[in-house]
């Protein structure tokens, strides 16, 4: 996907969450916030693919608008939704650390800059 492609696909996020808010569809969930997290999430894996850095990244982003939505809707408080977070990321982390996934090539970039000094 095209990196020119990320502001007119953030613009659209938030004017989607704009017009559900407006047209009154579950009012009372910030919808540019909730949608916002899951398109960073989204974007993540699309820019990156599945890598060490997006399998934390992507899912972390989801996962936390899903939550964003239940919290808001009274299903879920924030001190249970920032330990589940905390959580998620912990396990996500050691899944990428074990996985056969690479690292990110911009991670081997600075790799070689730091050896290099």
């Amino acid at each position: 996907m095209p990196r020119t492609l990320l502001p007119s696909i953030l613009v659209t996020t938030f004017g989607v969450g704009w017009l559900i808010s407006a047209l009154g569809v579950s009012p009372q969930i910030n919808w540019i916030w909730t949608l916002g997290l899951a398109v960073i999430g989204l974007l993540t894996l699309a820019y990156q693919g599945l890598n060490k850095f997006s399998l934390i990244i992507g899912p972390g982003f989801i996962v936390a608008s899903v939550f964003s939505v239940l919290r808001q809707l009274g299903y879920l408080t924030l001190d249970v939704e920032a330990p589940l977070l905390v959580i998620l990321v912990g396990i996500l982390m050691s899944v990428a650390h074990f996985s056969v996934f690479q690292k990110p090539a911009w991670l081997f970039a600075s790799e070689r800059e730091c050896s290099n000094t």
